[in-house]
């Protein structure tokens, strides 16, 4: 609970991945007593909250509106249910288990590592991705081998847990804000995969719908809960 008094009573309910002052305007629009977000609004303390930053105007707004802000975050990157594994299923992988556990039994913790149905073309798989997750961009390295089945993945940052999928026998890995020389060092190792941060999580809105619908609280995805990143072509 990042904003607001945990006692009150709620009806209507604004999902979204980012914390945003166009997201927070929506709120109040559409009459939301609460926003629940994926990624934090506050990732560090605030000194003041007189309107310099974005994060402080979020706060302003929301108080004034008597809002309320629920982020969820690492809670839903690391349980079964959650972000990997919604990912994976909208990609098609199954059989899968965590790929870096957290506690003995392995239902909790960070990624997934699971198989396609059958051997899939590297360059088809990529373009599921892309057309799945309606991806901003798609950018990748050559993988061992072009035939794949074996997918490791991420949602969000998560170039530190390579290695892990490589050892894991993974034939390709997708995450998000992958470095250069993390290509480098994948190149011809593993089909690293790397999409926008924002598409690789934007479903959290979906897996809150489905767990507050049964209780009764109207959901509203935000319209205005967007990736901050362009990419420029040039026009033929």
């Amino acid at each position: 609970m990042q904003v607001g008094d945990t006692g009150r009573d709620i009806q209507s309910v604004l999902l979204t991945t980012d914390i945003t002052e166009a997201v927070v305007a929506e709120a109040i629009e559409r009459g939301c007593q609460l926003i629940i977000s994926h990624h934090p609004l506050l990732f560090h303390g605030l000194k003041q909250v007189c309107g310099q930053t974005p994060q402080a105007r979020v706060v302003e707004m929301a108080i004034k509106h008597n809002i309320a802000i629920y982020s969820a975050h690492t809670s839903l990157d690391s349980v079964i249910g959650g972000i990997n594994t919604r990912l994976a299923d909208k990609l098609g992988i199954a059989d899968y288990r965590i790929l870096i556990p957290s506690n003995p039994e392995g239902t909790r913790g960070l990624g997934v590592l699971g198989k396609l149905g059958n051997l899939m073309a590297y360059s088809d798989f990529i373009a599921r991705v892309h057309d799945t997750l309606d991806c901003t961009y798609v950018r990748y390295t050559r993988p061992r081998t072009e035939n794949i089945q074996t997918i490791a993945l991420c949602g969000g940052s998560g170039a530190e847990f390579i290695e892990a999928a490589i050892e894991q026998g993974a034939d390709v890995y997708l995450t998000a804000d992958c470095k250069y020389h993390e290509f480098q060092d994948a190149e011809g190792r593993i089909g690293l995969i790397d999409i926008d941060h924002w598409c690789s999580e934007h479903h959290a809105r979906e897996i809150f719908k489905d767990i507050l619908t049964p209780l009764g609280v109207a959901c509203i995805i935000s319209t205005n809960d967007k990736t901050p990143i362009q990419v420029w072509q040039r026009k033929n």
